[in-house]
């Protein structure tokens, strides 16, 4: 199976556009204030309009009412949680949301990857981003020879501080598991604003 592409932080209409033409399958916008791509509600019919690719909205500790606000507001298909969300909360908003649910952990030398056991068959898949206090974001690669230890069949994204010197290294590890890669900070001019030649050479690369 083709690894899927998702490319996270848009903010602005005519990026967006840009990105998308060039045949990913998830686009992801943070609705996350503290983030640098935070994107408010300023281009939310533009957004909301959108029909492609599957649209990824990220929150991070955010009540189950209001995910469920933003997400019929934007049109989101999938929900991304970025926070300390539990898989008893994951489990209730699965049950009152029809959308893909992707559950983020921070991974570092000390993650315990038997904390992830309660979310199996509750969320769709799992993302694996660098530990940060900033949730995320830090263009930072975690060691990737740590998800040796991840023992589950549950399908994940790939995130944290993927660029296009290390794509190559990551399709290279041929985990039947690795559904997806998450392209985000190491791929702009300014945060939240990507940088099209450079996407397009390393979209080919995955492509190919």
């Amino acid at each position: 199976m083709a690894i899927k592409i998702k490319v996270c932080g848009m903010k602005y209409p005519d990026n967006i556009a840009a990105v998308t033409s060039l045949g990913i399958d998830y686009v992801g916008f943070i609705f996350y204030d503290q983030s640098k791509r935070y994107v408010g509600n300023e281009n939310k019919q533009y957004i909301e309009s959108l029909n492609s690719p599957t649209k990824v909205g990220v929150f991070v500790n955010t009540s189950i009412p209001e995910i469920l606000v933003k997400t019929e507001e934007f049109r989101l298909n999938a929900i991304q949680l970025h926070g300390n969300e539990s898989a008893d909360f994951c489990h209730k908003l699965k049950q009152q949301s029809s959308a893909i649910i992707i559950k983020a952990f921070g991974i570092d030398i000390n993650f315990d990857w038997g904390q992830l056991d309660p979310y199996v068959g509750v969320v769709d898949y799992f993302l694996f981003d660098t530990k940060s206090s900033s949730y995320g974001g830090t263009g930072i690669q975690f060691d990737w020879s740590l998800l040796d230890q991840y023992t589950l069949n549950t399908p994940y994204f790939l995130s944290g501080g993927v660029d296009a010197k290390n794509i190559k290294t990551a399709l290279e590890k041929k985990d039947p598991r690795l559904y997806a890669l998450d392209l985000n900070s190491k791929f702009e001019v300014e945060p939240g604003l990507k940088d099209i030649n450079l996407l397009t050479h390393s979209i080919n690369s995955i492509k190919k």
